[in-house]
């Protein structure tokens, strides 16, 4: 079966080979090994590419490259409207080609491709993966709320895949967790992780866009509020962001050099050495958050989250008992939660154990078994089982005309760890 898939997701060269957002680049390379070839409709951006991003390493992705647009102020939404008629061409052009489409919503191509269907037949097979939040309690983009509206009603006539599960969720609309994790990046943190303990200094991490939104600034001022307690820690942020001088500003300013330090983006493989000292993962994020893949990978490694209570957050911290999803601009709440681990270490280590048990639940391996099983169920096609063919890294893939590179459903309550608490061999259940 052919697949299209339609999203925002960037794109740029790197030494004359396409590389991508990576954890979205990981998630496709996936995809391609249960659908015959799979061609992806995305932004590609000129300049260098963020260490965070990866080449394509299955040679059944084709990237079919169109302008990348968008941005806050008046003349760059113009811009969407000038690159319509090159996103709709490319679109129609494709579209033909597909047995299935599937289109990353919230974005701006998306959001054309999804009314663009409902003027179409063909193809008979749509699934639309919703990443932001499918129920937020407060101000939205318009153009999100118009999206998960439309999808709601199941305009676009297929299936929506979302984080979290929802009252009154329609039939078409199905919960899933979002993918991150490998067999082989479980493996490693399962080891890892039997060396954990709490200890100090405490260990904080922060792995996301380096923004207000995504609680940097909140971020540092946890930090402070417990140097300020006498509680000896390192703080480390990964990522980056154009807001990034005014936080490094700050931890000068306040006396937090020592204590903090900024890394930038990283390469995935790079992550794992501070997941894997991280006591706590910290993400006091309002952002429009779906389920951040980081704090699952966090989870994997053994480091207790701290989240703000957004989306399916709070749902999924709850029933794996990880961690814990606090209001995101109470400081104080994530200062007063750390310190109650550090005087009930027992509670972290079991938190930190139920994390690592309920990983195995977000590697590629179990995503693609639900997403066979979900089209099963909703449209009675049964996709190949999973394989390995994927290149090594490292190995350039043929080029094309185009850049050619290299449910189960899973419910959301308690019963998806159920048992977990205190049973750290969890990671071979299925």
């Amino acid at each position: 079966m052919k697949l299209l898939i339609i999203s925002n997701m960037s794109h740029y060269l790197r030494h004359d080979r396409i590389v991508g957002w990576g954890p979205t680049v990981q998630e496709i390379d996936y995809l391609s090994n249960i659908f015959q070839e799979i061609r992806h409709i995305a932004c590609l951006h000129q300049g260098p590419a963020p260490l965070s991003s990866l080449p394509y390493r299955s040679e059944r992705i084709n990237l079919i490259p169109v302008p990348a647009t968008g941005g806050d102020d008046f003349f760059d939404k113009l811009g969407i409207l000038r690159a319509a008629p090159i996103y709709l061409k490319k679109i129609l052009h494709e579209i033909s080609w597909a047995d299935m489409i599937h289109i990353r919503c919230p974005a701006n191509i998306p959001l054309l491709s999804i009314i663009l269907l409902t003027l179409l037949p063909h193809p008979k097979f749509r699934w639309v993966k919703f990443a932001g939040n499918w129920k937020p309690e407060g101000d939205d983009p318009w153009s999100y709320a118009f999206q998960r509206w439309w999808l709601r009603k199941g305009i676009h006539r297929g299936i929506v895949t979302v984080n979290g599960r929802w009252p009154d969720q329609p039939s078409h609309v199905y919960s899933f967790l979002n993918p991150c994790l490998s067999l082989a990046e479980l493996k490693d943190s399962a080891e890892t992780h039997k060396r954990k303990e709490l200890k100090f200094p405490l260990n904080l991490l922060f792995v996301g866009r380096v923004e207000t939104a995504k609680g940097v600034g909140r971020v540092l001022q946890i930090a402070e509020n417990l140097a300020a307690k006498g509680i000896g820690i390192n703080l480390h942020i990964v990522g980056d962001g154009p807001e990034r001088p005014a936080f490094q500003k700050f931890v000068e300013n306040n006396g937090l050099s020592p204590q903090v330090i900024f890394h930038g983006w990283l390469p995935k493989p790079a992550l794992a050495d501070f997941y894997s000292q991280a006591h706590f993962f910290i993400l006091p994020s309002s952002a429009s958050e779906g389920w951040p893949k980081v704090v699952s990978e966090a989870m994997a490694y053994g480091a207790v989250p701290l989240a703000g209570a957004v989306s399916s957050i709070p749902q999924i911290l709850a029933a794996s008992g990880a961690g814990k999803a606090l209001p995101p601009l109470d400081i104080d709440a994530f200062v007063e939660a750390i310190l109650a681990y550090i005087k009930q270490p027992e509670c972290w280590q079991e938190a930190s154990q139920a994390g690592m048990a309920a990983a195995p639940r977000f590697t590629y391996e179990y995503y693609l078994q639900a997403l066979r099983q979900t089209f099963q169920a909703a449209w009675g096609i049964t996709l190949p089982k999973i394989r390995e063919t994927m290149t090594q890294p490292g190995i350039q893939a043929p080029h094309n005309n185009h850049y050619d590179h290299s449910q189960e459903l899973i419910v959301i309550d308690k019963e998806i760890c159920r048992g977990v608490k205190g049973r750290p061999g969890f990671s071979g259940e299925r």
